[in-house]
């Protein structure tokens, strides 16, 4: 059953993909995928991933339209992982807690993706592409449900600034300073609990 107000995660069986379209679709993601491990995300290309893929630009162009397109689909097992976690797993990420712990678990829980793919998120989300991705929808439903859960006022105008901390820009930026997972997990959670737990009138 979805939770209210969430999208629906797409349960349909992808189109039959032809064998060889099914080998140049996982050089691709295996080219870049290391590209996105070995250096910035931010600075690589369309045509590099194509040669270090071995495949021609034409075929590449024909399933990914850019660099981002192709981040987004190496997360998106992991972002539909923690999806359906929000959606039917077990307190506090998923259902039956209260708002401010929901927060805070969801926060804890996209730093550990954050942990482990940050260069996948920075491929995917850099500066205005982070607002146009379907996950970033997501979070953000979610985040303006439990704000209306409770009983926050104006929750539109709290969902962007409670995601910011989670731009794999900030993160960075935060373990470059030498901060934790830890310490930045439970400096969210209390931004979590502060906005949650005493809503303003």
């Amino acid at each position: 059953m979805n939770t209210p107000g969430l999208p629906l995660i797409d349960d349909q069986a992808a189109p039959v993909e032809r064998a060889d379209a099914a080998r140049n679709r996982a050089k691709v993601l295996a080219a870049a995928a290391r590209l996105f491990a070995d250096r910035d995300p931010r600075t690589v290309t369309m045509d590099d991933i194509a040669k270090a893929a071995g495949v021609g630009r034409g075929t590449l162009y024909r399933r990914y339209p850019d660099v981002g397109s192709i981040a987004v689909a190496l997360l998106d097992d992991h972002e539909k992982a923690l999806q359906e976690q929000l959606l039917r797993g077990e307190p506090p990420l998923g259902p039956g807690a209260p708002p401010a712990e929901r927060l805070a678990a969801f926060y804890a829980a996209m730093l550990e993706l954050l942990d482990t793919h940050a260069n996948l998120v920075l491929g995917a989300e850099t500066g205005g592409a982070r607002f146009r991705t379907g996950a970033y929808q997501f979070w953000a439903v979610h985040v303006r449900m439990l704000l209306v859960e409770a009983g926050v006022a104006e929750p539109d105008a709290l969902v962007d600034a409670l995601l910011a901390p989670l731009a794999a820009e900030v993160y960075r930026q935060q373990r470059d300073r030498g901060l934790s997972t830890d310490r930045i997990a439970a400096g969210l959670a209390r931004i979590a609990h502060g906005v949650l737990d005493s809503p303003r009138p």
